[in-house]
């Protein structure tokens, strides 16, 4: 046995080295003939001598048991998607923004320079599907497709069959835990190959590379991944823990193809904007050429203390952005425009042509955006059109071929009443605030003012409200919710509490059990969260996290619902445009009347009903005052005035020698404040701000309240390691609502970590520092004592 083991060992050394070797040097050492012999000597021995197999043996590629779902996977560091540059200046504003975001970090140059260039690290960008691998003590231990970026699906069994993927890392300065960033693709010689098999065997063909690729990873099946011509190239890293990887993205890469982790051979490192442009001119002239799809190329910032300070604006990097491809192009023909009506009233024009193939895809519809897109088209019905598959997702009607414009085109109007229920379709106004006023104009969306009288309106609306991020009604599916409306069952959010088995029970599709189920199913989401509720509400850009926010920081609804806007904007990433949003949709009195109805129908909101204590006291006089929005008073002048007067009366009460006396003070901003003040609206709106600050327990004056009353407040935590009974998302969850703040790092005012199977350099530090250690076992009996 001895020798056997000692045999397998070293085939898997060699076949380790020659997939090495073959996919990431791509300087194969032997020819597939010899390869293969190994590879069946392998197999062979490992057939005789079963206890020998692991699951990093090169034999374990061929698919295992079909699997009836995939489970979720949380992103411990999200899988944040990149901003986009189509024009040349979209790439020379992305480089400004860096220079202008790094400041003194950017070394200052010579006296006859500009400053020193900025180094990014450029990659060609390719068309599959974004994956996460995860390595534990150098061993392929998870794979997860990006899903939404916080969540995804685990895919392991499928990644392990994609030969490009060591399933063990080569060398071994690898970190204990390494989380690997990349691509699954399918050349074009795998995807004609694929396609071929396919008409052999008379199965359907696939449409393009990606659809193969995103399907493929997606089989139940592993041995039908395994059939397929799968490739991976890495692009970059998430959670590490131990060991060290290098300070720059072109040398992690670096590091990773020593490790066997195959990363894209166009990889280079530049400098500067003109080198960035050159890059994408280089791989564009080359991009027909290249063996895989790509629609663009990647830029990113290559120090990653850069990066850091740089940091993240909404769901992507500052420090990173897509240069894309000018998208593949066809000409059709303009049969006709419709119009959809979308969950807020947005009347939307829609394109429908006749079917052309672009990049691969039948199309037939293509986006407007709106009626100011048609005016600069020019667009008329009939006219042939050129379609662009925009970013190679979305098609789009870019231009009008006027030469081939036929006698009878139609000019396109929208019509003065909504296509779906006949009410007004008026134009929206855009009201832009600045100092001193507010300017109006028309705006490019047009808006059916049905709101909820509007079928299509009230469709999307409640579709959006029992969502599963919003209320959570299993069961009620879209062509139910359908269904339920044309029905006249459903005439707001509301009627979904006061339905009725006998109603339901002799709808087409409904039996007795499925009737049931569903009134239960929505019994039980009487009782819901606060964030939870907001978000169903659909308040124009409020999503989730907003709505998380606005309920944990103001507690409860009657406070969301009077906030002023310049009270909303002291919550962090709430800004003045969102706030006057949430502000007007609450204003409203048909929203008033539908949350009232909910209420009412015993929608129990579950709500702290206390101010958070870390925005107790948070405003500031000077605050309030730049909030005003004064012309030429900025932080400065706000500051100057609150130490002048020190509260809103006597500001008020102040005559023109009082401002003309305060120090560094100009005339022109003391002009500014005496015509403001002398408008009773612009007083009273003052007031009232300050009065709800008051109320609310924000005003400058009102007591700070200590992060208390709840049994961790006041405690840091941190996660590491695999946690196996809960995902570290919900133990990070629950440690949030006991009050704790969950940190990504281990430090000396660390209260508690809990370190799971796995668990690294957090670890170690946590032992060093002394810093009390809990295992998964233990942190589920605290929680329990904790909670009850």
């Amino acid at each position: 046995m001895s020798q056997a083991l000692d045999r397998i060992n070293a085939l898997r050394a060699q076949l380790h080295q020659h997939n090495h070797n073959y996919y990431v040097l791509d300087a194969p050492s032997i020819p597939d003939a010899e390869y293969d012999r190994l590879f069946r000597e392998l197999q062979q021995l490992e057939l005789e001598h079963p206890d020998a197999v692991t699951n990093d043996s090169p034999t374990q590629r061929v698919g295992g048991a079909a699997l009836k779902t995939f489970s979720q996977v949380q992103h411990e560091v999200p899988m944040l998607s990149l901003g986009n540059a189509f024009a040349e200046q979209d790439l020379h504003d992305f480089v400004r923004r860096v220079r202008e975001g790094l400041g003194d970090l950017l070394p200052a140059g010579d006296l006859f320079g500009g400053g020193a260039e900025v180094a990014f690290t450029c990659e060609p960008k390719l068309d599959g599907l974004a994956v996460s691998l995860l390595y534990e003590e150098g061993v392929l231990t998870r794979g997860a497709t990006r899903g939404d970026g916080s969540t995804g699906e685990d895919i392991t069994i499928n990644v392990r069959t994609i030969r490009n993927v060591p399933l063990k890392l080569q060398g071994s300065d690898w970190p204990p835990v390494l989380e690997v960033r990349g691509e699954v693709y399918i050349s074009h010689a795998g995807f004609a190959a694929l396609n071929q098999r396919a008409l052999a065997e008379g199965s359907k063909v696939f449409a393009n590379p990606r659809n193969a690729a995103a399907g493929s990873l997606r089989q139940l099946d592993s041995k039908i991944t395994a059939s397929r011509p799968l490739e991976f190239c890495a692009y970059g890293f998430g959670r590490v823990e131990g060991g060290e990887l290098a300070d720059s993205q072109y040398h992690i890469l670096q590091q990773f193809k020593r490790w066997g982790i195959p990363i894209s051979p166009e990889l280079r490192q530049v400098s500067g904007a003109e080198a960035l442009l050159a890059y994408y001119q280089d791989i564009g002239a080359r991009r027909a050429a290249l063996s895989y799809d790509i629609d663009g190329v990647v830029f990113k910032v290559d120090d990653l203390a850069w990066q850091a300070q740089l940091g993240f604006r909404a769901r992507e990097p500052r420090w990173a952005i897509a240069h894309k491809f000018p998208a593949q192009e066809e000409i059709t023909t303009l049969l006709d425009v419709e119009f959809q009506v979308g969950r807020t009233g947005a009347v939307t024009p829609v394109a429908r042509l006749a079917p052309v193939q672009v990049a691969g895809v039948t199309v037939s519809n293509a986006t407007l955006h709106n009626m100011d897109e048609v005016a600069r088209l020019g667009l008329m019905i009939g006219d042939t059109v050129v379609i662009r598959r925009a970013g190679d997702v979305i098609p789009q009607v870019v231009s009008v071929v006027l030469e081939r414009r036929p006698d009878d085109a139609q000019a396109v109007t929208i019509a003065c009443q909504c296509p779906v229920c006949g009410s007004a379709v008026e134009r929206t106004q855009l009201i832009k605030r600045g100092k001193g006023k507010d300017s109006v104009s028309e705006g490019a969306v047009y808006r059916c003012v049905g709101r909820l009288a509007c079928q299509a309106q009230l469709i999307q609306a409640i579709i959006h409200f029992v969502s599963r991020r919003a209320m959570d009604i299993d069961g009620l599916g879209d062509k139910i919710v359908e269904q339920l409306v044309n029905e006249g069952l459903l005439r707001s959010p509301a009627d979904l509490y006061a339905l009725q088995y006998e109603r339901i029970v002799g709808l087409e599709g409904f039996a007795d059990l499925s009737t049931r189920n569903l009134l239960a199913a929505i019994a039980q989401s009487r009782q819901v969260s606060l964030a939870r509720f907001i978000y169903a509400l659909g308040i124009p850009d409020v999503g989730e996290e907003t709505a998380k926010l606005l309920a944990r920081a103001l507690g409860s609804l009657a406070r969301i619902s009077q906030a002023l806007p310049e009270v909303l904007t002291y919550l962090p990433d709430v800004g003045l445009e969102v706030a006057h949003e949430i502000h007007s949709f609450f204003a409203d009195s048909h929203n008033q009347h539908v949350i009232s109805a909910l209420l009412e129908q015993g929608v129990v909101l579950e709500e702290s009903s206390e101010l958070h204590a870390e925005f107790s006291a948070c405003a500031t006089l000077a605050s309030v005052l730049e909030k005003l929005n004064i012309n030429h008073i900025a932080s400065t002048g706000a500051q100057r005035l609150a130490q002048r007067f020190g509260s809103l009366s006597a500001l008020l009460a102040a005559d023109w020698l009082d401002l003309r006396s305060i120090e560094r003070f100009t005339e022109k901003a003391a002009q500014s404040l005496r015509e403001f003040l002398a408008n009773p609206a612009n007083v009273a709106r003052a007031q009232a701000i300050e009065a709800q600050l008051l109320e609310f327990g924000m005003h400058w004056q009102s007591p700070k309240q200590a992060l208390t009353g709840l049994p961790l407040a006041g405690q840091t935590w941190v996660l590491t390691g695999t946690l196996e009974i809960m995902s570290r998302e919900q133990a990070k969850a629950k440690l949030e609502d006991l009050g704790a703040k969950v940190a990504g790092s281990v430090s000396a005012k660390t209260h508690c970590v809990v370190a799971g199977p796995g668990a690294g350099s957090k670890l170690t530090k946590a032992q060093q520092l002394g810093v009390a250690v809990l295992d998964e076992a233990a942190f589920m009996q605290r929680l329990q004592a904790l909670t009850g």
